[in-house]
């Protein structure tokens, strides 16, 4: 029997909603598939710390470790320690630090890359563009010691001293030059975090694009490639065809994915992306399919993921965590809804409604009785029971 649940709209108006009661079962991508797909990962805090949520991030080590387990187990890749994680918003370095560690011992053989970023040095403290390349340096080296490979993340120190495009590719240059392995590259856009608005010392992408170009070219032995969270489609393509030979494309856009994924006659990126955390099971066997040359299943299972995708990181697009715990929490990975720093407090009701239908129809609610159990204890705790 298809089980029903009473969901109020923003007027407080409760509607019967019918669960679908779809699930589409996952298959595992295999060890060579037709697109690199990393997932970036979130964290799970521990809800009895005595720690204040806007304290020092208190870490629930055993989910944590659990899910990064179950996204090796479909044969995802793993970016850990990014802004899904809340890097910069919650998880310090010193916890950022202990995952990575926590990562590289229990999933040794799993593709990992890591996040490698400044946020240890509170901007206003730097001053020239040799602090920043220092705060680069020590977390380039703690990562390397412990044998990890490295995305080398944004930063919002850079943004504050740099002058122009020629400080970029002067950090650029002297951090990738201390780097073992060759790097993926980020370009996170202001929507994710506002204080990288201007990155690359550019107010606008074609000026942006050329300086990225130039760090790459510059630096072609030190980089794998480069992820692009613009979420802009038509951005991500143009640098696309621009690469050079070998360096690859990694779509951060979480907006258009699976057209990107697929790609066209010129070319196609691969996948870093905060969207499959939430749905892994689709995005491995989605990409799976596409490996098999069934292009019409790829996007069959992966389509009608988009406005699910599309609310969850909807403005402002930096709290799309919340969404991705919150069905964390509903399919049985973590035992409560809370966040580090407090953030399952940042989307109101509709938001979680409206994902919870969404995930229903895309066949995400891994156990829909459980799931419906814990929508009605949050909209208990909202007075709309």
């Amino acid at each position: 029997m298809t089980m029903k649940i009473f969901l109020p709209d923003s007027k407080g108006v409760k509607t019967a909603y019918q669960l679908s009661g779809k699930y589409t079962p996952a298959k595992s991508l295999p060890p060579n598939p037709a697109r690199i797909v990393y997932s970036a990962a979130h964290v799970t805090a521990d809800p009895f710390s005595p720690t204040a949520p806007s304290g020092a991030a208190a870490i629930d080590w055993q989910a944590t470790m659990a899910f990064r387990h179950h996204l090796a187990g479909l044969g995802l890749g793993i970016a850990e320690a990014m802004d899904t994680a809340q890097r910069g918003m919650g998880l310090d370095w010193p916890n950022a630090l202990e995952l990575i560690k926590r990562t590289r011992s229990e999933l040794p053989e799993a593709r990992v890359v890591n996040g490698c970023g400044t946020d240890h040095l509170n901007p206003e403290n730097a001053r020239i563009i040799d602090d920043v390349v220092r705060a680069y340096m020590e977390q380039v080296e703690a990562i390397q010691a412990v044998g990890a490979r490295i995305i080398l993340m944004a930063s919002r120190a850079l943004v504050r001293v740099a002058k122009g495009p020629e400080d970029y590719k002067k950090v650029y240059a002297r951090v990738l030059a201390g780097c073992d392995q060759p790097v993926v590259l980020h370009w996170l856009g202001s929507a994710f975090d506002p204080a990288l608005h201007g990155y690359w010392g550019a107010e606008n992408f074609e000026s942006a694009l050329e300086t990225v170009l130039d760090i790459i070219e510059n630096n072609r032995t030190k980089i794998d490639g480069i992820k692009i969270s613009l979420l802009d489609k038509e951005k991500e393509i143009i640098m696309r065809r621009r690469l050079p030979h070998g360096v690859k494309m990694y779509t951060g856009d979480d907006f258009n994915y699976p057209e990107l994924i697929a790609g066209d006659n010129q070319g196609y990126s691969h996948a870093l992306l905060g969207i499959f955390d939430p749905i892994a099971p689709l995005a491995a066997t989605a990409v799976t399919r596409l490996g098999e040359g069934d292009t019409k299943g790829f996007h069959a299972l992966l389509d009608p993921t988009v406005p699910l995708a599309r609310l969850m990181f909807e403005a402002p697009t930096q709290y799309y965590k919340t969404g991705v715990v919150f069905l964390a929490w509903l399919n049985g990975f973590q035992n409560h809804f809370i966040m580090l720093n407090g953030a399952q407090s940042m989307r109101p009701l509709p938001y979680f409604t409206n994902i919870f239908c969404h995930a229903d129809q895309c066949g995400l609610l891994q156990k829909p009785d459980l799931a419906v159990q814990r929508m009605r204890s949050l909209l208990a705790l909202y007075g709309a029971d």
